[in-house]
């Protein structure tokens, strides 16, 4: 009888598999999909993909398989796009047809398709997006309230620096403090001590959330989300930061709630609490508390995280490249002074800092895979048959980087950004956060704040790294959905008038 079982299992099993795979291989064959790498059941492209890079395993197959290729995450057909031309058609030229935002099943398990920046739900993304950005621009971005508030939380930073009496720190630390402050100040109306302990707190929540995603757990649960959401490892911790997270906003609002008054608004959350109130009949509103909290939790997360870490690698570059460092700080004496707050006027007579600060953002290629997309309808494109809700990857690393474009796509040179006269000149294929109508809604604000802070830093200190520029190791820490710069420490050394 125990052997009858046993054969009867391992039949079963066989079976099982035999089905499972044939179904696979239809699947697979199904349709008209760009080239790629042979998937295998279940696992599909793991093979192909090195856990440790990403990345470059993605960049290896379009050499192989051409602009437009297909790899599997698991089961899931993820349609590759490299090079500025073949992105700029998902972003710009047939944006619509690849507006709605693909899987990151690392967020989706939190957000569970409620906000402004993980939804699929066209609708619930275009009413959210355009209440989002007029309640913004309101608050803060696009004013010159914004400027004068980036202006003091630089101040504040200097001060801070000047606390650490040239002793070596390391500045993401710093950087953060005051990234978060601004953004606070738009969503919720004040900010925060740099040693208050909330805001210390929701700093490392955010790094570690942002860090452990783009890390090789994150990129597993990615391609198994089904498998590994019960697998003990560090990717539950994400889930445990984005839940702290949340509850971090949700003490936020409710603090907002019981002080605002709908006639003055005074911040994001209080506008949002406002057009609840008007829209509390309707049963279809898009504005009710949950779509609140994960609203500002993803916007405030954008907002901190690509700014801190654009300054900290323009700390990290200025010092592999002390030459360029000294032009950059005798253009902001020539221009700005030591007397004064550096304003963004300042920035079109400034051609070398601004191709500096440019050139930063595309060789830090801070969102190397760009946030995936999803196609709104069954769609041709270049020749191939994708159907509706087809994932789509727009590889913004290969636009930063394409050859057409950049003279020196490989290495830090602000010459991809400065004409033969020495005068700045615009790039098209500049898009370090995407393009088109889901193009960051903060990447004014990050404008700003990456040009204010980092030229009043730089106007007040020099920068002393404690080894050799040449000894300086500027490739990324982690390189999965975002990059980071491995954590260094440096001192700040004031400048003397």
């Amino acid at each position: 009888m125990y052997l009858s079982e046993n054969i009867t299992f391992l039949l079963t099993a066989a079976v099982s598999c035999l089905i499972l795979i044939i179904s696979f291989l239809h699947f697979w064959r199904k349709g008209n999909l760009p080239p790629g790498p042979i998937p295998l059941p279940i696992l599909g492209n793991l093979l192909q993909l090195r856990k440790e890079d990403i990345v470059k395993s993605l960049l290896s197959l379009s050499e192989k398989y051409g602009e437009v290729f297909t790899v599997y995450l698991g089961s899931r057909p993820v349609i590759v796009v490299t090079g500025y031309k073949a992105v700029k058609e998902v972003y710009v030229d047939r944006g619509d047809d690849f507006l709605a935002r693909g899987d990151v099943a690392c967020f989706d398990s939190v957000h569970k398709n409620y906000g402004i920046a993980f939804t699929s739900d066209m609708e619930r993304w275009r009413e959210l997006r355009r209440f989002s950005a007029s309640a913004m621009k309101d608050f803060g971005m696009g004013k010159k309230t914004v400027e004068d508030q980036i202006q003091d939380e630089a101040l504040c930073l200097v001060t801070e620096f000047k606390k650490t009496k040239e002793s070596l720190v390391e500045p993401l630390h710093y950087l953060n403090k005051a990234t978060c402050n601004v953004i606070f100040t738009i969503m919720f109306g004040n900010r925060h001590e740099y040693e208050d302990v909330e805001l210390l707190n929701v700093m490392s929540l955010m790094y570690a959330t942002a860090s452990i995603t783009s890390s090789k757990w994150g990129q597993f649960y990615e391609m198994f989300p089904w498998v590994m959401r019960y697998i003990p490892g560090r990717h539950q911790k994400i889930f445990i930061c984005l839940k702290n997270l949340i509850q971090f906003v949700e003490k936020r609002v409710e603090i907002n709630k019981k002080n605002f008054y709908e006639s003055n608004p005074r911040s994001y959350a209080d506008a949002f609490l406002t057009k609840m109130e008007k829209e509390n009949t309707n049963p279809k509103t898009e504005f009710h508390m949950t779509n609140l909290l994960n609203s500002t939790l993803q916007i405030f997360v954008a907002g901190v995280e690509t700014t801190s870490t654009t300054l900290t690698y323009s700390l990290l570059l200025l010092m592999k490249f002390p030459q360029m460092l000294e032009k950059v700080h005798k253009e902001i004496d020539q221009v700005v002074g030591r007397d004064r707050c550096p304003k963004m006027q300042d920035r079109s007579k400034m051609s070398f800092t601004n191709a500096v600060i440019h050139e930063i953002q595309r060789f830090s290629d801070l969102l190397p895979m760009g946030l995936p997309r999803k196609t709104t309808k069954d769609i041709t494109y270049r020749g191939y048959s994708i159907p509706k809700n087809t994932n789509v990857y727009p590889m913004l690393t290969t636009v930063l980087k394409d050859p057409t474009h950049f003279p020196y796509p490989n290495e830090f040179n602000p010459q991809n950004f400065l004409d033969e006269n020495g005068e700045f000149k615009k790039n098209d294929a500049f898009m370090p956060l995407a393009a088109g109508k889901r193009i960051c809604m903060g990447e004014n604000l990050a404008r700003v704040e990456i040009f204010i802070i980092l030229i009043t830093i730089l106007q007040n200190f020099n920068l002393k790294s404690p080894i050799p520029p040449e000894d300086l190791d500027i490739t990324p820490e982690i390189s999965g959905l975002g990059n980071f710069p491995k954590l260094f420490n440096l001192a700040f050394i004031p400048r003397l008038v």
